[in-house]
């Protein structure tokens, strides 16, 4: 049995294939299986696969009918026989020592996943790596169940928005398996890192988050899903994925878990709704505000687990989805204008609006004194250290 087994999906790639594949093959793990999925790729990019193939005999091929990236995944992992399960996509490209490193500490502590930071890799106008650790030094000191383990509601749901960079961990095989922890198969790349990643927290019993970052995410390839602003609904899909696997997987969770599912598809729909055009944004909006207003009834949505200004946001947004949208425009356009104004501002009246005329000392001041009232000292101090130590790597 390998001791992890890499599963690469592969379409229309062949502008970056062979530096992902050069990355995998050099690993300093030599114990790997490597399984490329090939999603009825039309160019080359099946080609520079058997010509890897040929070279290396831990390289095993599937040729299918393009179905997408869900499907791919699936038949991947169905094919490893490794002990762990890593994933390394097509247009990214790993450290020499990832797997080894990784695999070192899935062994070291039985864990379920071992989670690591990345890279943001930028090929042009210049090369560029700019390393975004998964977590605090504290945290990464631990073992921990992201169900149970969290002092707060917050710390919690902060945990679960991390990034879902599911390509910079690895999964025992076992685990995944025996929780039926499946791909979404909906068509092309379309966020179903968003499902998989939430079941496999929901899931997972003992997890150990490390700083270090060994993969290279590229963020300059055109055809990216995250550059696709024609999937407008596709965000939609993950989230009732997540509801489908609550209700029938693990009911046992689901009064425990919908909570996080709730705060976590306000945080996405709003980033959806960010990126869409002003069309398909108004569009996307109405959407949004039936789906949380159904959440809302059906009793789901928890405030402890939302910044008390998202939850108003949401009500907003259920309440009248149109005021919302001129209300947001309103607010932008006066913060606008009091930045290029000889406007001078009132003396702050509490709250934690934006307030052009202070000092950023005086505002984070505030915002600190906001967060201890809604959700105490414990959450705010880690809140804090987190933004110390996410500007330090900027």
């Amino acid at each position: 049995m390998p001791k992890v087994s890499i599963v690469i999906p592969v379409y229309n790639v062949e502008k970056y294939l062979r530096q992902c594949l050069d990355s995998v093959v050099n690993q300093t793990l030599q114990d790997i299986e490597i399984i490329c999925v090939n999603d009825g790729s039309k160019d080359s990019s099946l080609q520079i696969m058997q010509e890897y193939q040929a070279k290396d005999p831990r390289i095993k091929i599937i040729d299918k009918e393009n179905s997408g990236y869900g499907a791919s995944m699936n038949r991947g992992f169905d094919a490893a026989t490794g002990e762990y399960l890593g994933i390394v996509e097509s247009d990214d490209y790993a450290e020499p020592d990832m797997f080894e490193k990784l695999y070192a500490v899935a062994k070291a502590d039985d864990l379920d996943v071992v989670k690591s930071g990345f890279f943001y890799y930028y090929s042009k106008p210049e090369e560029k790596n700019t390393p975004a650790p998964v977590a605090s030094h504290v945290m990464c000191m631990r073992v921990f169940c992201p169900v149970t383990d969290f002092e707060s509601p917050m710390e919690q749901a902060d945990f679960f928005n991390i990034k879902p960079t599911i390509w910079s961990a690895i999964y025992k095989a076992s685990f995944i398996r025996g929780n039926h922890i499946r791909f979404n198969e909906t068509p092309g790349a379309s966020y179903q890192d968003a499902s998989f990643n939430f079941k496999v927290w929901t899931c997972a019993k003992r997890v150990r988050l490390v700083e270090e970052c060994y993969l290279h995410y590229r963020q300059d390839n055109e055809n990216s899903s995250v550059n696709s602003p024609g999937k407008v609904y596709c965000v939609a899909d993950e989230y009732k994925e997540m509801e489908r696997f609550l209700k029938e997987e693990k009911p046992e969770l689901r009064g425990k878990m919908e909570g996080i599912r709730c705060r976590l598809k306000f945080d996405s729909y709003m980033w959806n709704y960010g990126r869409l055009s002003p069309e398909l944004a108004w569009e996307f909006l109405q959407f949004a505000s039936k789906d949380f207003a159904q959440d809302v009834a059906e009793g789901l949505c928890e405030f402890k687990y939302y910044p008390y200004y998202k939850w108003k946001a949401m009500l907003d947004i259920i309440k009248d989805p149109r005021g919302y949208v001129i209300q947001k425009k309103e607010e932008q356009e006066k913060e606008k204008l009091l930045r290029y104004s000889d406007y001078k501002p009132m003396p702050p009246q509490g709250g934690v609006q934006f307030n052009p005329g202070e000092s950023r000392l005086h505002r984070y001041w505030r915002q600190g004194r906001e967060c201890v009232k809604y959700y105490g000292w414990s959450f705010t101090i880690k809140k804090a250290l987190r933004k110390v130590q996410r500007r330090l790597f900027k």
